[in-house]
């Protein structure tokens, strides 16, 4: 046999028992590991939505309970005004209430075109 046959075939060989035992490893020890976690993870994840609620509730429940009478009298009404207030404009206003009106934002213009002429002037 000449050599050069020898060498093709001793190449196929080894390139087909690297693939074959690389499929085994996936086949047999990767592939159901990899399929252990992801059932955990689903598991996990069914978990997670029920658990949150019940903390939610529980930690909306005692702090109520816990609340003082003063505070529900005067305080928490106070800022509950303020925010609907605050919620009110903004929807009112949209961003304006934040940035300002358009006459601001023209008066804040002519502002900084006057300083920034100014300062041209002065150097």
């Amino acid at each position: 046999m000449p050599f050069w046959l020898t060498l093709i075939i001793q190449i196929l060989a080894t390139v087909g028992a690297v693939l074959v035992t690389l499929w085994g490893f996936w086949r047999f020890v990767v592939r159901p590991y990899l399929d252990a976690k992801v059932a955990e993870l689903i598991e996990a994840s069914r978990e997670i939505e029920p658990a949150v609620t019940r903390g939610v509730k529980k930690g909306v429940a005692d702090t109520i309970r816990d609340l003082p009478e003063s505070a529900l009298d005067g305080t928490v009404k106070e800022s509950t005004r303020q925010f609907l207030k605050f919620g009110s404009g903004l929807f009112e206003n949209g961003l304006s209430s934040f940035l300002g009106s358009a006459a601001d934002l023209e008066r804040n213009r002519q502002q900084n075109a006057g300083s920034a002429s100014k300062d041209t002037k002065g150097s």
